[in-house]
């Protein structure tokens, strides 16, 4: 199975997604359809209740659902409950909510929006740069992020070729790289912006993605030149590609007299007053 997570925006939500290349489904996080559905701040213990609901109905929808590995709230890949869009419908009627509708349609759009995607790659880019839009990021900004995307991207392609594993050993790699050029661990980073599920990168300032982006691109070049031929020999990459934006993020403070990591986060920033320090200027309007 190819393996495709996604974080989808449904309503300003965030709901995580797999594309099944194999099978060309989506499967998508059941936990995170009952919190848009129902807005409960316990959508495990909703979906638990729930299943017991339905197993004394007779339904055999919840021994149907499967588990794939996605990002938890602690920034780790954890299996987690997944159903396919079919059986999302079908989980829909047991759930009362007045956004029972609109989520249809919008997992509706889903599937017709992937195949487009299939067929055009460029599209994903322009949707990724209207969802961000959408949420009230600036256009500075979202260039800033489309390109850390890119990068990010040139980085896992690096650890792939070096034989490097998805899941643990990504994370465990990226930790590295966080705390070398940051000061902090990937959950420290998120603990200082108040962030649970969200995405960090997601809510970087400008420079603060500037400085990952610097970090990720020295470990895949130092990578590529050294070849390094086991996990320990990359761990040692990593620490010296997020050295050199380190460096950079205390030669900047030194000069300025202001902490480049802070927790300043798009929540905060995009309600008013501090939305210059996520980007320059406002979106346009649509």
């Amino acid at each position: 199975m190819s393996k495709e997570n996604v974080i989808k925006i449904f309503e300003q939500k965030q709901v995580r997604t797999h594309w099944n290349e194999k099978r060309e489904l989506w499967y998508i996080s059941v936990i995170d359809v009952i919190e848009v559905l129902t807005g409960t701040d316990r959508p495990r213990k909703y979906w638990s209740d729930l299943k017991i609901k339905l197993k004394k109905e007779g339904s055999e929808l919840s021994e149907k659902i499967g588990q794939l590995k996605m990002v938890s709230l602690d920034g780790k890949m954890r299996l987690t409950d997944v159903a396919d869009t079919e059986q999302i419908f079908r989980l829909i009627q047991s759930i009362p909510s007045p956004k029972a509708e609109p989520f249809k349609l919008w997992l509706a759009q889903l599937a017709s929006e992937r195949l487009d995607e299939m067929q055009d790659p460029e599209i994903t880019i322009d949707r990724a740069l209207e969802q961000y839009l959408n949420l009230g990021y600036s256009e500075n900004w979202i260039n800033q992020r489309l390109k850390s995307i890119e990068i990010r991207k040139e980085l896992t392609d690096e650890w792939k070729k070096r034989g490097l594993k998805e899941g643990l050993q990504f994370a465990t790699l990226t930790d590295i790289i966080t705390k070398a050029w940051s000061g902090k661990t990937t959950k420290e980073y998120k603990v200082l912006k108040g962030l649970k599920k969200e995405n960090l990168r997601d809510n970087m300032t400008n420079t603060e993605l500037i400085l990952n982006m610097l970090a990720e691109a020295s470990t895949k070049d130092i990578s590529q030149a050294e070849s390094p031929e086991t996990f320990e020999e990359s761990t040692k990459v990593a620490q010296r590609g997020g050295k050199i934006a380190g460096d950079a993020r205390k030669a900047l403070e030194t000069q300025t007299g202001k902490k480049v990591v802070t927790s300043l986060n798009a929540k905060t920033a995009l309600k008013g007053k501090d939305q210059k320090q996520i980007g320059n200027k406002k979106p346009k309007d649509k």
